[in-house]
């Protein structure tokens, strides 16, 4: 929470009058580069990852307007960054060896497929020409 440097502004999101009033609006700072409990690859990954959302100071940008409270707000920003840091973690785990081999079965199955319809196309473009006369 240390690393984190929090705004608040007015939210241009619902809640009537009460916007105008409130400071909501949850603007949330995270400089990559200087979190120490990260490790270098992981930084990358997210860099890589959320690019769209990292400025040119290196500052991943986090925001969220979506209710009237400010509080509900910053716990909603706080997990927006959790599940992305997470979501940067994550190895989605190896196929089974099994739907390989039916993914492979099926590629070569519709490659027959298609040259088998190949040959009946052309043997019907074949049967269309006059027969050839020799003078």
């Amino acid at each position: 929470m240390e690393e984190l440097q929090i705004t608040y502004s007015k939210s241009s999101g619902p809640g009537g009058q009460n916007v105008n009033k409130i400071n909501s609006k949850v603007d949330m700072r995270f400089h990559l580069q200087n979190a120490e409990w990260l490790t270098q690859p992981l930084k990358e990954k997210i860099y890589v990852k959320f690019k769209t959302s990292i400025n040119a100071e290196g500052y991943l940008i986090v925001r969220s307007d979506k209710t009237r409270s400010q509080q509900l707000n910053l716990a909603d920003a706080l997990d927006k960054l959790r599940s992305m840091i997470h979501s940067a973690v994550y190895m989605p785990p190896p196929p089974p060896i099994e739907a390989v081999e039916r993914s492979r079965r099926r590629h070569e199955a519709a490659v027959r497929e298609r040259l088998r319809q190949k040959k009946i196309r052309s043997t019907i473009k074949q049967d269309r020409q006059g027969p050839e006369v020799e003078l």
